[in-house]
């Protein structure tokens, strides 16, 4: 990378290392101890002991910083360059319990309670849609009520699965019921798919 800014690190220079080697971080960045401070702190959960279905999800941090080793400082249609302006480093992975689901909540609150704590903003890679959950209390013990915009192709408001509260389709409905939501503001995109009850939801008598 051309010359950065006086205090800020920036990704490995892949005109000088070649993109297949170097450190294991989110786009090459440096890792969060190697900088005197942080703005923004890349962090993921491998976690996925939530899910209903298909596992795996534990596994995206690495894969995506394994991804991210093509990016590029710079975006030309934007004309920004997002590593100049403030310093980004790779915080690792949180240490979640794969067994108790309710301590993994409460470790992932913590976690992001501690990363925050000096004012650095997250970027989290995970991970199961539980995760949500966690990070809400956690920023909600700063800002309020938060708003959120959602893409996903469900809502994850269901109430329990198989009795358990807590799960990857529920966490904005206990979020809602914490009363973390801003509801006003919060918007979900990309929704589809068909549904188990008409009268579940509260559309009884839409349809003949």
């Amino acid at each position: 990378m051309p010359d950065l800014p006086v205090g800020i690190r920036g990704p490995v220079d892949a005109t000088q290392t070649p993109r297949y080697a170097g450190p294991a971080t989110f786009a090459r960045l440096p890792r969060a101890d190697e900088v005197r401070s942080v703005d923004v702190a890349v962090v993921g959960v491998p976690f996925d002991s939530g899910v209903s279905y298909r596992p795996g999800a534990r596994f995206g941090p690495g894969h995506i910083r394994a991804a991210s080793k093509l990016l590029r400082p710079v975006n030309p249609a934007l004309r920004v360059e997002p590593f100049r302006v403030q310093q980004v480093a790779d915080a690792g992975d949180v240490a979640v319990n794969p067994f108790d689901l309710g301590e993994a909540i409460t470790q992932i609150q913590s976690a992001s309670d501690d990363l925050r704590s000096d004012g650095a903003k997250l970027l989290t890679l995970a991970g199961d849609h539980t995760i949500a959950l966690p990070l809400l209390r956690s920023l909600s013990r700063n800002h309020g009520k938060i708003a959120v915009l959602h893409f996903d192709a469900h809502l994850d408001t269901w109430d329990t699965y198989f009795g358990a509260p807590y799960t990857h389709g529920t966490p904005f409905r206990r979020a809602s019921e914490e009363g973390l939501l801003d509801l006003q503001r919060c918007l979900h995109m990309g929704l589809r798919g068909p549904l188990y009850s008409i009268r579940r939801v509260g559309l009884a008598g839409v349809y003949p």
